[in-house]
């Protein structure tokens, strides 16, 4: 479901249920939106019940942070969220919320409403109604993809959050002839707090160094957002997937210290929750019309009850 204070910024999106509020906008002021929202509350309410019907398992709430609109209602449509849960009586009452940075290129004000959004949502997190909470830089992200066009720019950010959000689903869901990362596991990390994804694949390994580093290395140059102090985290996963021919030449060991990375860089007291998964190798296409498998190992890590973005808040500070 979409809700908007604009026509204009609804016309691009690609769902059926969709809901405006206002005439022409906020204005980059959440005050406008927010008093928009309180107003026809009501509706909304029905709007999402309407769009979601009683088949909830959680809502997550997605809003540009640094706009009117999406700064303004972010709390009341969490609130309105959080009510539709308890109605339909999910087995967790926590709201997600996936909250988008803007680029500096937005100015000063947009910085500002940034900043705000992200002490409410951490605020909402310390009071047990948003979890996970995801926060998503794009920033960072216009950076990491430099190269790529104004048309698939976008695709290419959002496809990466959303694949890795539907590699835990789907992983939690399926048994494993090695190690299972199975639906409890999962709910623990989504009820834990702000959350960061990362994912790698290992090419090297055979040498256990490597895979010990891209562990390291995939939750440093993580997609979403960076200035993550790892050690005020406690509770994470790990799922490693690979072909059969890998996983019958890879030893335990191997994995076992990558793993035992992942927990070093954790707090005290740390729960790692991991699953080891058989999955088919991606092929290539060789210029004379052959295939050839890539044998490697994919790593994806959920890390979640972090503190704030330290850095990413001073960064935003200083630009306002």
């Amino acid at each position: 479901a979409a809700v908007n204070t604009a026509e204009q910024d609804l016309a691009s999106v690609k769902i059926e249920n969709k809901k405006c509020i206002g005439t022409g906008g906020a204005g980059k002021n959440p005050s406008v939106a927010e008093k928009l929202y309180n107003e026809k509350a009501d509706d909304v309410m029905d709007f999402l019940k309407y769009s979601f019907t009683d088949k909830i398992d959680k809502i997550f709430v997605c809003v540009g942070a640094g706009g009117g609109s999406g700064a303004g209602m972010m709390k009341p449509l969490i609130l309105s969220s959080r009510e539709i849960q308890e109605n339909a009586k999910c087995k967790s009452n926590k709201v997600g919320l996936i909250l988008a940075l803007p680029k500096h290129s937005e100015g000063k004000k947009v910085c500002a409403n940034a900043l705000e959004s992200l002490e409410k949502a951490y605020q909402l997190v310390e009071e047990g109604i948003v979890s996970p909470l995801i926060v998503v830089d794009n920033e960072k992200i216009s950076k990491m993809f430099s190269n790529l066009s104004v048309t698939t720019f976008w695709q290419t950010a959002n496809a990466t959050l959303a694949g890795n959000f539907h590699l835990f689903n789907l992983i939690s869901s399926k048994p494993s002839s090695y190690s299972s990362f199975d639906k409890k596991d999962y709910e623990t990390v989504l009820e834990s707090g702000a959350m960061v994804f990362g994912t790698s694949r290992v090419s090297d390994w055979k040498d256990p160094v490597s895979v010990a580093r891209s562990v390291r290395e995939n939750l440093k140059n993580n997609l979403i957002c960076g200035g993550f102090d790892m050690k005020t985290s406690n509770i994470a996963a790990a799922v490693a997937l690979a072909d059969q021919e890998v996983l019958a030449n890879l030893p335990e060991s191997t994995l076992d210290q990558a793993f035992d990375q992942l927990n070093r860089m954790l707090g005290d007291n740390s729960t790692l929750h991991k699953g080891i998964y058989s999955s088919a190798a991606r092929v290539k296409k060789n210029p004379d019309g052959t295939e050839q498998k890539i044998l490697e190992l994919n790593l994806f890590t959920a890390v979640s009850r972090l503190g704030k973005p330290t850095e990413k808040i001073e960064e935003l500070k200083k630009l306002i």
